[in-house]
């Protein structure tokens, strides 16, 4: 345990800091957007309108240095599936149906067995989600990644018919928020965890759980897919302005791996709900007569 409470931030991960450098880039990207863009920066999914209606749901996404992790514990499959259900669960956000996704893996020097594990995990999860594996680039870069590390990152398209794309105007004071539980860590945090842990306990690797069908059965208006940030950086993008959200943190119990890493590094709470996804991966924002019996309801919309 440390004498003084960590952060992400003295981790390395300064979240405020890359809000700030995305404000100052996002001119630029704006400037390439024509008519047929209809969702670019700031959702959880870009939407690009068809010629022939409908969009495409675009997204790209990485696994962290949750990947440090797994090279310490010889365990690489579930590295492949945590990728594939982050990029499956930010297009799901948009009720697209995800169509196939492009892997890029980067490393120092190729190994043939962690790549093989590494792929297994991406093309499982794929056909989980009735996703194709379409391709993507495997580079060798001696120099740039040490001998033994290497990167993921995966690149996910989906096709969402328009009357089907969430209107966040709809989204109501009075409105309810459904928590769907999360399968641990997922994929955000780990810089913070690896200043805590001396000895990488084995559920830190539980793969990044899929919402794809949950999402494809209730009757939601908006949702948050709670990644780096937590609840607090992610469910503001579900809402529109001038509405918030009251949070109930009595509604849920924070599985026992988040309270061991707050104990273990003297972490506030504060910091921990905006790191970790403390137990709940996806938000829905609901219309209360559309929760199903037995639901877990973590909080409401507010009038903001």
């Amino acid at each position: 345990m440390t004498s003084e409470g960590l952060s992400y931030a003295a981790a390395g991960v300064d979240i405020a800091a890359y809000e700030r450098a995305l404000e100052r880039v996002r001119p630029l990207l704006a400037a390439t957007a024509g008519p047929e863009v209809a969702a670019g920066v700031g959702p959880f999914a870009g939407l690009y309108r068809l010629p022939s209606g409908g969009y495409l749901a675009a997204s790209a996404d990485g696994v962290g240095t949750k990947i440090k992790v797994a090279i310490a514990l010889g365990r690489h499959r579930g590295i492949g599936v945590d990728l594939v259900n982050h990029c499956v669960n930010d297009i799901a956000t948009t009720r697209a149906r995800p169509l196939f996704l492009l892997d890029y893996f980067a490393t120092g020097s190729l190994q043939e067995e962690v790549f093989g594990e590494v792929v297994a995990g991406l093309a499982e999860a794929c056909q989980a989600a009735g996703c194709a594996l379409l391709g993507g680039e495997t580079a060798e870069m001696p120099g740039l990644y040490a001998l033994g590390d290497y990167d993921l990152a995966g690149f996910i398209v989906g096709l969402v018919a328009e009357p089907d794309v969430p209107d966040p105007a709809s989204v109501r004071a009075g409105d309810l928020l459904l928590g769907l539980p999360s399968s641990g860590l997922h994929t955000n945090g780990f810089s913070l965890v690896r200043k805590v842990f001396k000895e990488f306990p084995p559920e830190l690797l539980e793969p990044h759980r899929s919402y794809l069908g949950e999402l494809g059965t209730l009757r939601w208006k908006t949702a948050a897919h709670v990644t780096g940030g937590g609840i607090p950086g992610n469910l503001p993008r579900a809402l529109p302005p001038g509405l918030g959200y009251r949070l109930d943190r009595s509604a849920w119990q924070t599985p026992q791996i988040f309270r061991e890493i707050q104990e273990r590094g003297r972490v506030s709470d504060e910091e921990m709900l905006g790191t970790f996804n403390m137990g709940i991966g996806m938000v829905l924002v609901m219309e209360p007569a559309a929760v199903p019996p037995g639901a877990l309801v973590i909080g409401e919309v507010v009038a903001g």
